[in-house]
């Protein structure tokens, strides 16, 4: 149940795509002040998507209510995160309030090499972009997106991301058109 005044938080990579995950209430928003990045963490040899910030750069993004403010099924899909408040964040929702951004927690940083970005969970993100904002705010994401030098891991054939999703031969084709763009081999 919902109460009208429960917090939000604000999706920026899978969480974009609603079917991920079942949060009510979503709606499209943008953020000021933060880029994605893909960051290597101490906890698996994959990049995590995650924000930095980043003055002036406004990001597309998700916001959905967490019903009674029970962070705890969110928190656990995000355990790699930390949860901060975020402050300026557009959106046209009549009833969102506090919203909150998750962020790699500092303390799993890996603070050399790269791991290299799974490209099931690439499309998973990629597919919720399209579906939310279009092609142009997919070209978006992987404009205000960094850390592409960690290189692809192509999994396609055998998704090893957990909520994959089954894309279409055109999301794949952006997919595929944007990290040659961005010289990046899959």
């Amino acid at each position: 149940m919902t109460t009208g005044n429960d917090p939000y938080f604000f999706g920026y990579g899978s969480l974009v795509n609603r079917a991920t995950h079942a949060y009510p209430n979503a709606a499209r928003a943008q953020a000021t002040g933060w880029a994605r990045i893909w960051q290597a963490t101490a906890i698996r040899q994959i990049a995590y998507l995650s924000v930095i910030a980043a003055p002036g750069v406004v990001i597309d993004g998700l916001i959905a209510e967490v019903p009674g403010g029970d962070w705890a099924a969110l928190d656990q899909r995000e355990h790699a995160y930390d949860r901060h408040d975020l402050r300026d964040v557009a959106h046209d929702h009549p009833t969102a309030g506090r919203i909150m951004i998750y962020q790699v927690a500092p303390c799993h940083i890996a603070p050399e090499g790269s791991h290299p970005i799974l490209l099931s969970y690439l499309d998973t993100v990629v597919q919720g972009f399209v579906r939310e904002f279009g092609e142009a705010g997919a070209a978006r994401f992987f404009e205000t997106t960094r850390g592409w030098d960690a290189g692809i891991h192509d999994d396609r054939a055998a998704p090893l991301y957990p909520r994959a999703q089954v894309t279409t031969a055109r999301e794949r084709a952006i997919v595929n058109a944007a990290l040659r763009d961005l010289g990046v081999v899959a």
